[in-house]
């Protein structure tokens, strides 16, 4: 069975334990499980049997989204079963050309951390930069939910998605990490989808299991959210719950492919 990783950070060799600490201090973590280079991302989900990945990284300024960019293009012509998104920051001027050259790149999505980023995710300075989204196809990634901070509520995602129609969202974390029920409440929506990303981490058995109860089982993907956990410890706490095989092939591989449009 072929199996995508919709949900992994990747970082180039020199910045990978800054990133990886700051992310661990971020949300006090004792040990992150993995650094955040692509090779152990590899090694990582290979061991599982995760054939695919997503990948991305996060601009915290300005000035670092065309490095990052750079970065995640050149990982995505390098490794053949990577999958890129690329990223943005509220006061980049030149987001239109940016979003062409990332295009003709090879990737078709952005990621968005607010909570992150510092800023809200339906400002309405980020409503031009929808719009090009919106008209070009792309999709974009938002981490949702977090109890400490207003920037990615899941009430501030659904206005996103209900004022930009046509733009698929992939809310993280099954829509609202640590705000869980929120996230249930309000991102059941026809163009939201979500991933299982740090829902077993953070949230245990139940937020998972009522996630799969709640969205639309086509909009449900598989997220490790490397490098913080573990493949293999993902995998088996989802094989533990004995879910339907058919159900499990759709969340492990099949409904992020269709909406990709098809992954070999």
């Amino acid at each position: 069975m072929n199996i995508i990783d919709t949900h992994a950070h990747i970082y180039p060799p020199k910045i990978e334990r800054i990133a990886t600490t700051a992310i661990q201090n971020f949300y006090s973590r004792p040990y992150m499980r993995h650094n955040g280079s692509p090779e152990e991302l590899i090694a990582s989900g290979s061991k599982a049997g995760v054939t695919h990945y997503l990948v991305f990284s996060t601009a915290t300024t300005t000035k670092q989204v065309q490095p990052i960019n750079d970065f995640i293009m050149s990982q995505v012509q390098q490794h053949s079963n990577f999958i890129g998104a690329g990223t943005l920051f509220i006061d980049f001027a030149d987001y239109e050309n940016e979003l062409k050259r990332i295009y003709a790149g090879g990737l078709r999505g952005v990621k968005f951390h607010p909570d992150f980023q510092k800023f809200n995710i339906d400002a309405p300075e980020l409503f031009p930069m929808f719009e090009v989204l919106q008209c070009m196809g792309m999709y974009i990634i938002v981490h949702s939910g977090d109890p400490r901070y207003e920037y990615s509520r899941p009430e501030r995602v659904a206005n996103v998605a209900k004022n930009f129609p046509n733009m698929k969202i992939i809310a993280a974390h099954f829509g609202g990490w640590n705000l869980w029920e929120v996230g249930r409440k309000n991102l059941v929506l026809p163009n939201v989808y979500v991933d299982t990303s740090s829902t077993f981490g953070f949230g245990g058995v139940e937020p998972f299991v009522k996630g799969l109860q709640t969205f639309d089982p086509t909009h449900i993907f598989f997220g490790c959210d490397f490098p913080m956990w573990d493949h293999g410890e993902e995998l088996r706490r989802i094989e533990q719950l004995h879910l339907k095989e058919d159900f499990l092939e759709d969340i492990l591989f099949n409904n992020f492919s269709a909406f990709y449009g098809g992954i070999k």
